[in-house]
């Protein structure tokens, strides 16, 4: 039995079958869940972002071009939705969770405190190996044009026309955009391992 592609599978859920639309969102989710944490740097704001993307697919399955590809669609919306996300975030300004809270004679809790949970969190699980951590961090601080298509090309090793479709760019912008985001990437991680 052939496995339907994904074009096939948007195709019966436009045709009113629910279970081509199930299977989709089973097929990419975890991918697109890990790409926009790399992203984004947030799994919080990564989750969401990629039920928004799913909702959108939803609204916009009748309307999908079928001489396009489903893969490079879906992270296209996802990476729009990420974009938005961020320069919203740009405009408002977040306390982060140790910031102290000053209400009378409270003074020295932090927001962190509201939230304790007295439940033992296993570490085993949660460990990071330090190299990735350094890795992350050195993402975390590239510009995120120059973030998005390394992720986009290394960690999910999209073929550099889908990257261009995706990020709606230029073939060629793709290519130097991904040697300039090499190099950066480079510098800064050698400046982080030697400032260990």
């Amino acid at each position: 039995m052939n496995t339907p592609t994904d074009e096939e599978l948007l195709a019966e859920y436009v045709g009113g079958q629910s279970e081509g639309f199930e299977l989709l969102v089973r097929r990419h989710s975890q991918e697109l869940f890990r790409f926009l944490v790399r992203f984004t740097g947030n799994a919080a704001a990564a989750e969401d972002i990629v039920q928004e993307a799913f909702l959108q697919v939803h609204l916009s399955a009748a309307s999908f071009d079928r001489a396009r590809r489903f893969k490079p669609w879906l992270f296209t919306i996802a990476a729009n939705k990420a974009r938005d996300m961020m320069r919203s975030r740009s405009r408002r300004p977040e306390m982060p969770l140790d910031a102290q809270v000053a209400s009378g004679d409270e003074e020295g809790q932090r927001f962190l405190d509201f939230l304790a949970d007295a439940t033992h969190v296993p570490s085993g699980a949660m460990e990071q190996s330090e190299e990735q951590d350094l890795v992350r961090s050195v993402l975390a601080k590239m510009p995120d044009h120059l973030k998005e298509v390394l992720l986009l090309s290394y960690y999910h090793r999209f073929p550099y026309k889908e990257i261009a479709e995706i990020l709606n760019v230029p073939l060629g912008t793709v290519k130097s955009r991904l040697h300039a985001a090499v190099a950066a990437f480079g510098q800064a991680y050698k400046a982080a391992v030697e400032s260990r």
